[in-house]
């Protein structure tokens, strides 16, 4: 019975015999190799690689650095590196409808010789595949090409400079790794042996890669030199197959664990099973396989020298991302579990579909046929929108439907030759400037074909022969084909005759007469309501406008409008209907946007559950419309309409603060010149708060999730949905109900109701110990939990070199540190009155990172300073903590 009902659980057991095949199809891909050294057979695999010359138009070559070369094989040693254009992209060719096992290798081996930590992104086609941020990663995915052509595009986000050493292609059988929905990013791949070697082509015919695990104080290795039958759909390496682990205590469960991150991510794992020993009339293998705690297959018993492979058809996740894989013996077994290999892949969604196949082949014929070499011409022509090619509009409004290319601006471009047929495969274009170039020959009659197009300007060129009589009559065009000396036109609309009767060519505008009257009688009205308001305002000076609030908000005084209001409508079409999540916080969900098809922005919609309301939505808005600062992020604009409120922010492309320290946003490090840069950036912001601003403003939400870092890692203060002013000039402090983030939070202000600038700084000095130390605020597994009174207690101890952040390996400026270290705690000064203005601090941290960018050869050692003065009188009274 207990088998039954496993049978109807998700998991399938999938068994086939097929032969095995050779590597027919592969792409091998040395990046940077050149074409006379191209191709070779690489040891120890014998594949042929090929150089990316004719794959890529852009990029420069270079080589590791000769101490790195040792480590690594032929086709590492090269690459190639993109210092110029945002999007650059390899574009191969591949059978349509196939599923590839996608491999591209990254090798920094400091080929620059500036020891800079990568950092960009990779996009397949049109969708984000990953962020490279690691100086050694092969990256891998299994994917099924939709079209003919795959993109793999290499994306600049900060200061670091794209490269790529190797990219390698395999076909897969379609029955292979099958999935719901989605592509499958490469998790981990592993054989349960003690030895060393890492598997591969030619013994893996797929090219997987196969690395070693074994866990020495709870595992027994087990191996055959029998042949194992390993030609079941997955077709895995005898090498794999031969080899297997049990537990060491036979009456244990075997586990594996691993950590999925985000959390929420849904995953496969693929279990590959074979007995590997001869059992006895009398043995028993027999367990069951769960996933944190829940039964998922069994009981199953691995068939002798037979693979099989275990998997489930539906993607599974972990609570918490935390991941536990057991298999347990059952009753009537005498023999422990035994598992050979495992792999495992996360799921990722690509929503952006391809621009439409028909009129990628036309502008990409176009662009061969013109030679046109213009660096932005690369990947999808019109996805995402922030990298559509220079010339060309697009309608994405869709996203069921592949994006269409409508308008096609190639004026002044040095055009020579014919208008080419390749542009009759743009069959959505809807407006045509090829003006200003040096095109020949006629008019093709073919542009009156293409029905959606309906503005044409081919003026400026050496056209020759007549207009086609169909361009003339079609309903709506406007075409302009002034300054064509050699072009005749015999329509009448199309022809003038000078004194010599020679005919005379002039712009083709098909509008009768009665139109261009009417136009003119309303451009005269406009104009007259145009000079009427003029007049009006003279006299009675600037109105300002106000929003009315519509839902019930009318106690709430309605906000100045400066021109930034958009629609809610607008705000859907900017966001391509709440497509791609930023991230969420107390106000919503923050949404990634463009305004203008052109400028990137952050929308925070205001969720109506947010415990946030309109009062904070009204106090950031009006903040931003009169408040501008280098180091305040910028209000593009808002929406408030009925129940629908957004704000509508310029985009910070290297997210907040507190996703580089603590690692989440990637694996690199932020070392001690980078932290002093933005915490005094971020200082400044807050300083022109406090200063420049009149009335002046306190934040009263500082901490590092609201310091934002735009793409050149410039940090800029957000969030002032908590901001207060102080209106009454004079006046020293405003009366409030505490609000904060706990951990942060001024304790005096906590205590008394009284807020002044001075809390901000306090924020601020926690701020400081965060870069500082690298440890969380609050910590409830430390002496001391707040990090304020823990850092207070190692100085007091003597204990210096603790409360450093470990990552940054005494790369640092001592004398700097120290500085930094002093001033975070006299932002922490109990009293507010004897803590530092922001001007002060701002002044501190230039200083300390002065000390930081002049450090030379000789450096201080930390332990040369025994004390630190510091004044710390926290009690329990008056401890930082949650309301």
């Amino acid at each position: 019975m207990e088998r039954r009902c496993m049978f109807i659980s998700s998991f399938v057991l999938i068994v086939q015999l097929v032969q095995a095949q050779d590597p027919t199809g592969f792409i091998n891909v040395d990046c940077g190799l050149p074409h006379r050294e191209s191709p070779y057979n690489s040891l120890p695999t014998g594949l042929a690689y090929t150089s990316d010359a004719d794959l890529v138009k852009s990029g420069k070559t270079s080589r590791i650095a000769k101490e790195f070369e040792p480590d690594y094989t032929k086709p590492i040693l090269k690459l190639r590196y993109f210092p110029d254009g945002l999007r650059n992209c390899y574009n191969l060719n591949v059978t349509r409808d196939t599923k590839y096992l996608i491999k591209a290798t990254f090798v920094y081996g400091n080929y620059d010789g500036l020891n800079v930590d990568p950092n960009f992104d990779l996009y397949l086609g049109p969708n984000l595949w990953t962020t490279m941020s690691s100086n050694d990663t092969i990256e891998e995915i299994i994917h099924v090409t939709q079209t003919d052509s795959l993109q793999v595009c290499l994306v600049k986000t900060g200061i670091s400079i794209p490269f790529i050493n190797v990219l390698e292609l395999r076909p897969l059988k379609k029955g292979m790794y099958v999935t719901q929905s989605g592509s499958l990013k490469y998790e981990f791949r592993r054989y349960l042996s003690n030895s060393d070697r890492n598997i591969r082509y030619p013994d893996d015919i797929y090219d997987r890669k196969w690395y070693p695990m074994f866990v020495a104080n709870s595992w027994t290795q087990v191996t055959t030199n029998l042949n194992v039958n390993s030609s079941n759909l997955y077709e895995l390496p005898k090498g794999v197959m031969s080899t297997g682990v049990t537990p060491l205590n036979p009456n244990a469960t075997l586990n594996i664990t691993w950590t999925i991150e985000p959390s929420t991510t849904k995953f496969y794992s693929y279990m590959h099973f074979a007995e590997l020993q001869t059992l006895r009339a009398n043995d028993t293998r027999e367990f069951n396989i769960t996933m944190n705690g829940k039964i998922s297959y069994g009981p199953y018993s691995p068939k002798p020298l037979k693979t099989q492979t275990i998997f489930d058809i539906t993607p599974e996740q972990c609570d918490g991302g935390a991941c536990l894989l057991q298999l347990l013996k059952t009753s009537k077994s005498t023999l422990p579990p035994l598992l050979n290999a495992i792999e495992a892949f996360t799921v990722i969604d690509f929503p952006q579909m391809e621009t439409n196949e028909d009129d990628v082949a036309g502008i990409k014929n176009v662009q061969d046929i013109y030679g046109l070499n213009r660096i932005s011409w690369q990947g999808d022509p019109c996805v995402p929108k922030q990298f559509l090619w220079d010339g060309l509009n697009c309608n994405n409004s869709d996203i069921s439907t592949p994006p269409i290319i409508t308008s096609l601006d190639l004026s002044t471009s040095g055009l020579t030759g014919i208008i080419t047929q390749a542009i009759q495969n743009l069959t959505h274009l809807e407006k045509l400037d090829l003006s200003n170039n040096n095109l020949t020959g006629e008019i093709p009659g073919f542009l009156a074909d293409i029905k959606s197009l309906l503005a044409i300007d081919l003026s400026g060129n050496n056209l020759t022969g007549s207009v086609p009589r169909s361009l003339l009559q079609k309903k709506g065009m406007k075409l302009n084909v002034e300054g064509n000396p050699h072009l005749l036109c015999t329509a009448g609309s199309c022809v003038n005759k000078r004194k010599d009767g020679h005919k005379k060519k002039s712009i083709i505008v098909p509008v009768v007469a009665s139109i261009a009257s009417v136009a003119v009688i309303i451009g005269a009205f406009v104009m007259f309501l145009v000079l009427r308001k003029k007049k009006a305002s003279k006299f009675e000076g600037p109105q300002p406008s106000y929003i009315q609030a519509s839902d019930g908000r009318s106690s709430e005084p309605a906000i100045m409008t400066e021109n930034k209001r958009f629609s809610y409508s607008e705000v859907m079409t900017m966001t391509n209907n709440f497509q791609r999540i930023l991230g969420k916080g107390g106000f919503g969900i923050v949404y990634y946007g463009f305004v203008n098809d052109t400028k990137q922005v952050a929308v925070k919609i205001l969720s109506h559950s947010s415990s946030q309301g309109y009062k904070q939505f009204k106090a950031e808005v009006e903040l931003l419309l009169r408040v501008h600062h280098k180091n305040l992020v910028n209000l593009v604009g808002y929406c408030d309409e009925g129940e629908n409120m957004a704000l509508i922010y310029e985009y910070m492309s290297n997210g907040d603060l507190k996703e580089h320290m603590s690692g989440t946003r990637n694996r690199f490090i932020l070392n001690w010149g980078t932290r002093l840069k933005i915490v005094s950036e971020s200082g400044q912001g807050l300083e022109y708060l406090h200063n420049g601003c009149k009335p002046p403003m306190v934040h009263r939400d500082v901490k590092t999730t609201n310091i934002l870092l735009n793409e050149h890692f410039e940090a800029k203060l957000a969030d002032f949905g908590l901001s207060r002013s102080f209106p009454i000039e004079g006046e020293t402090h405003v009366s409030t109900v505490v609000a904060g983030t706990p951990g942060y939070l001024d304790p005096e202000y906590y205590r008394t109701n009284w807020l002044t600038e001075k809390s901000d700084v306090y924020s601020f000095g926690i701020v400081l110990l965060e870069i500082i130390t690298n440890q969380p605020v609050i910590d409830q597994s430390r002496e001391k939990p707040h990090i304020a009174e823990w850092v207070g207690l190692m100085l007091t101890k003597g204990d210096i070199i603790s409360i450093m952040d470990p990552t940054l390996n005494g790369d640092y400026d001592s004398g700097s540190v120290w500085k930094a270290v002093e001033l975070a705690m006299s932002c922490l000064n109990p009293s507010s009155a004897r803590r530092p203005t922001m001007s002060q601090v701002v002044i501190g941290l230039n200083e300390c990172l002065a000390a930081e960018n002049s450090r030379g050869d000789a450096s201080r050692d930390m332990d040369s300073k025994s004390s630190i003065e510091v004044s710390l009188t926290f009690g329990t009274e008056v401890s930082p903590r949650a309301r």
